[in-house]
């Protein structure tokens, strides 16, 4: 009757410190990391979709810039022969690859659009239009992607350093999950120079 009686205070006691521990909450965090990242693939899977269509589109356009085709051709095939696994989420430096791949293609297709405004026949293009519109809500999917994304990891990040479930974050191996950050961080933190004597 005694080992019964302790065995049960055990189990108890047991079941009580497993309560608070958060165990229930990395996984389920875990798991909506690993969704919202799936999202942030799936518009970068779109955008990079789009623009095969966008590059033979510019190409009807007999005097366009090549070099500027050429880095938007390079920059996709860049992006998309990154193989991403579900273990790129704890690597910070092949996460970091993927998303500078990912901040090139961008960059090249900013350009690409940027440049398309000095071709009336271009900007004309019906096709070209719908093609450009469709970029558009897809960067914009991509923005709200990568913010709940962020937000996650965020969730995620706090659990992992707070008191007590740091403790068991340190017994499971719970790693902090690296998040987004700004590819060009110290040259945007840097105030623009102005200089009126020029």
């Amino acid at each position: 009757m005694k080992r019964w009686f302790i065995r049960l205070v055990a189990l108890f006691s047991l079941t009580a410190l497993l309560t608070g521990c958060g165990y229930n909450d990395f996984q389920r965090l875990d798991e909506q990391t690993k969704s919202a990242w799936s999202e942030v693939l799936n518009q970068y899977q779109r955008r990079a979709d789009l623009v095969p269509n966008i590059v033979a589109t510019v190409k009807g356009e007999a005097a366009f810039e090549q070099d500027t085709l050429t880095k938007v051709i390079e920059a996709r095939a860049k992006a998309t022969s990154i193989q991403v696994t579900p273990e790129t989420l704890n690597n910070p430096e092949a996460f970091q690859k993927f998303q500078a791949a990912q901040g090139e293609l961008g960059s090249a297709l900013s350009r690409l659009m940027a440049v398309s405004e000095a071709y009336p026949n271009l900007k004309a293009n019906q096709g070209f239009s719908d093609l450009r519109v469709q970029l558009e809500g897809t960067e914009n999917r991509i923005t709200v992607a990568r913010n709940r994304y962020i937000q996650t990891i965020q969730e995620y990040n706090v659990l992992a350093r707070s008191f007590p479930t740091n403790l068991t974050a340190m017994v499971f191996r719970y790693q902090a999950k690296p998040s987004f950050t700004v590819a060009n961080e110290a040259q945007i933190s840097t105030p623009p120079v102005v200089d009126f004597k020029k």
